[in-house]
């Protein structure tokens, strides 16, 4: 429930998440427990005696008026069940298909074990910083991405929205690759896995499969699968005609909505349940499918490959960009999500110590997964006599050909095929739980009355809104079109919007402010290191990833199919119809406050005053 519909309740004690605020700007004013309002929805406030101990109390906080009341909250804002739930939920969220077919690929490609020296400094200048103040944000205001700006910066609300809807367009193709998945999953119940060989009625007769060390110059079968069976995109022409929907296809990714539907509809109380088996299951599984690689001929050639140091190319300007865009990418700040688990939490929680173990196991989990992808890379090589570097493919292809044709080679395949695409599952279902959690919570905290109190009949309706509107995803070409939306739809748009509101954060709110917060949930504030990084090191590290991404966009399409021109069009309209949402409510904020342009200007850049009430224990907000 936001503040200003606890206010709009009439005659009510307390809220449901037992807080209190003025709606009003008028610093003479404040409103306190047994405020009334009328039909506007302004708070007219009660007065109190001095000894009244719920009288709000005035503190100076970088020379701004702030209102502080110390309350215990009867009806509590939902926390979670266990602290564990909630550090699985942000581990299953941070650890993505990412980890597995980017960061190995990455790593061999810009120099092996030197790699790990700009990724560990990114990490820590960029990074986690990032993370831990997203953590600590959603904690200390409990509220999601649109409600928690009012006591920020009201007039960076559009931040709230932009992440929305990028979450939006998130789900619309990341759910279908998961669903390929699912395609994979249920192809390999089956005596012998589909695309061992050739010979089916989707294989060209330029297959050929792996024999006697060699393979004769054609496709592989894997790959056939993958293009001509799951896909089909040779019934397609690309974006310019992407051809119907494959029923098949389409039944898959239905079937991964309604396993996010069940998970997400109760809140943290579904959530929490669910994370224990898909945050842990890729683990059980990463260690199964190590242990099985490195006693494949070959792997350690593979492992040496992907560790062996090449010192010179840290000289290399392109290495460093890529290490902080990893990072930035794999870590997940600014998607919302961070802060809307973490509004779960109780107010005095470790988000400090939260923040360190669980960026870390994100790290140490890419890190393991590179062993498990070059330990079979090393194998597949010796098996082909070819280099490590011809077999190795990046993204999609890692997962969807390259492994599932060394999977098919090794004794046990359907089994070892089985439990990787289980581990492909897990792994991209909690990191859509994580994306469009935050776009509820953000919107059930804005609009308790009309979406907060109806949670599961929203998420209904939300979840089958994004699935049509997925659709075309699903088709022949829907493969380029799943590429054209992750470029175009968050790849650009959120390094802005993380952009906007870290400077928000940082610089309108201030960080000593945002270290005053901190202290009053962990009783210190955030030493002289975390305040140079938030001050200056990260919104830098924000802008310059942002920059270089916005000028080789082309290599972020790839070089297999070119786009034509009309879309290149289209995308930019797609990114810009999240960036524009900053712009455009600002524009709006500032016209609907009252006063000349400084009050108004003065006014939509400062925190609304708030009343918060606090759990046992708590100390007050002060915004």
């Amino acid at each position: 429930m936001t503040n200003e519909d606890h206010m709009n309740t009439s005659g009510q004690a307390a809220g449901e998440d037992g807080e209190w605020t003025r709606t009003d700007r008028t610093e003479g004013e404040r409103s306190a427990p047994g405020a009334s309002s009328d039909d506007t929805g302004e708070a007219h406030p009660t007065p109190a005696k001095e000894s009244d101990p719920l009288q709000p109390k005035m503190v100076n906080a970088n020379k701004e008026r702030v209102l502080v009341v110390s309350l215990t909250s009867v009806n509590g804002r939902e926390t979670w069940s266990q602290k564990a739930e909630f550090l699985l939920a942000v581990i299953g969220f941070a650890v993505d298909l990412g980890n597995v077919w980017r960061f190995p690929y990455i790593c061999y490609q810009n120099g092996g074990g030197a790699f790990l020296i700009p990724y560990c400094i990114m990490l820590l200048l960029g990074g986690l910083p990032l993370f831990y103040m997203e953590l600590a944000l959603g904690q200390f205001h409990r509220c999601g991405c649109l409600s928690i700006w009012k006591r920020i910066c009201p007039a960076l609300k559009g931040v709230g929205y932009a992440i929305c809807l990028i979450d939006i367009y998130m789900g619309m193709y990341y759910n279908t690759i998961i669903g390929w998945a699912v395609y994979y999953l249920f192809a390999s119940f089956s005596s012998e896995l589909p695309w061992t060989s050739c010979g089916n009625e989707w294989n060209t007769p330029n297959c050929s499969r792996v024999t006697n060390l060699s393979i004769i110059n054609g496709t592989s079968p894997a790959r056939e699968f993958f293009e001509r069976k799951v896909l089909e995109q040779h019934k397609s022409d690309g974006l310019s005609y992407m051809g119907p929907v494959k029923p098949s296809l389409a039944l898959c990714v239905f079937g991964v909505f309604v396993l996010v539907y069940f998970s997400l509809w109760k809140g943290v109380r579904s959530a929490g349940k669910v994370v224990w088996v898909t945050a842990l299951a890729p683990y059980v599984v990463l260690l199964i499918l190590l242990a099985r690689g490195v006693t494949l001929p070959g792997a350690a050639d593979g492992i040496h490959y992907y560790l062996t140091p090449e010192w010179h190319k840290l000289k290399n300007s392109r290495v460093w960009i890529d290490a902080a865009s990893q990072i930035f990418f794999s870590l997940g700040p600014g998607f919302g999500t961070l802060l809307a688990l973490s509004s779960y939490n109780k107010f005095n929680n470790n988000c400090y110590r939260d923040a360190l173990l669980t960026s870390s196991i994100n790290c140490l989990t890419s890190f393991l997964a590179g062993f498990v992808i070059f330990s079979v890379l090393g194998y597949m090589a010796h098996v082909q006599n070819k280099s490590i570097d011809q077999v190795g493919l990046e993204g999609p292809g890692l997962v969807f050909i390259v492994y599932p044709e060394a999977i098919a080679m090794m004794s046990g395949s359907v089994f070892w095929s089985i439990i990787f695409f289980l581990m492909l599952i897990t792994l991209g279902l909690d990191s859509t739980f994580g994306g469009l959690e935050a776009m509820i919570t953000a919107l059930c905290d804005e609009y308790p009355r009309t979406v907060g109190r109806k949670r599961e009949f929203f998420v209904l309706i939300l979840l089958v809104g994004i699935y049509l509107c997925a659709l075309p995803t699903m088709t022949y070409g829907g493969v380029y079109l799943v590429n054209f939306l992750n470029v175009y739809g968050p790849g650009l748009a959120i390094l802005f919007v993380v952009f906007i509101e870290s400077a928000g954060v940082f610089w309108f709110y201030g960080v000593d402010n945002f270290s005053a917060d901190i202290k009053q949930m962990l009783g210190h504030r955030p030493g002289i290191f975390w305040r140079i990084c938030w001050s200056y090191i990260s919104p830098v590290f924000l802008l310059v990833i942002f920059i270089f991404s916005f000028l080789g966009y082309e290599e972020m399409l790839g070089t297999e199919y070119t786009y034509p021109d009309w879309t290149i069009a289209v995308g930019w309209a797609l990114t810009a119809s999240s960036v524009l949402c900053i712009p455009i409510y600002m524009i709006y904020k500032i016209i609907r406050t009252p006063g000349g342009l400084y009050r108004r200007l003065r006014t939509a850049f400062k925190p609304e005053p708030v009343i918060q009430s606090a759990v046992p224990g708590q100390v007050g907000t002060s915004v």
